[in-house]
């Protein structure tokens, strides 16, 4: 995971929100089982887009505040967040080719 950084509440406004790249964060438990197939494709994602996008993950379960505000119901979550404004939001183990569309869509 050289690549993913770990984030949480505290840090989410610097590392997330104030980002000068767009960033990819995933909302994540270690209890989810389609959280744990998908941390791969997460970790291969942050490797291919290296310096065009920043990669995040967020344990929920210790970071209750940030999913919250939102609205993460269920996980994984990943949502692209640039300049602050959330551009797209994916729930569910969804398939690469269907992340690297919507990362696109983002970083153009």
């Amino acid at each position: 995971m050289a690549n993913v950084l770990q984030v949480s509440d505290a840090d989410f406004e610097a590392e997330v929100i104030r980002s000068n790249l767009p960033v990819l964060i995933d909302f994540w438990a270690p209890w989810c089982g389609p959280c744990k197939v998908i941390a791969p494709v997460v970790e291969e994602l942050a490797g291919e887009y290296q310096g065009r996008l920043k990669v995040a993950k967020m344990n929920v379960d210790d970071n209750p505040l940030t999913p919250s505000r939102y609205g993460v119901r269920g996980i994984p979550n990943l949502i692209i967040i640039k300049g602050g404004v959330v551009k797209e939001q994916i729930v569910g183990a969804a398939p690469k080719a269907k992340l690297i569309q919507a990362i696109d869509n983002v970083i153009g």
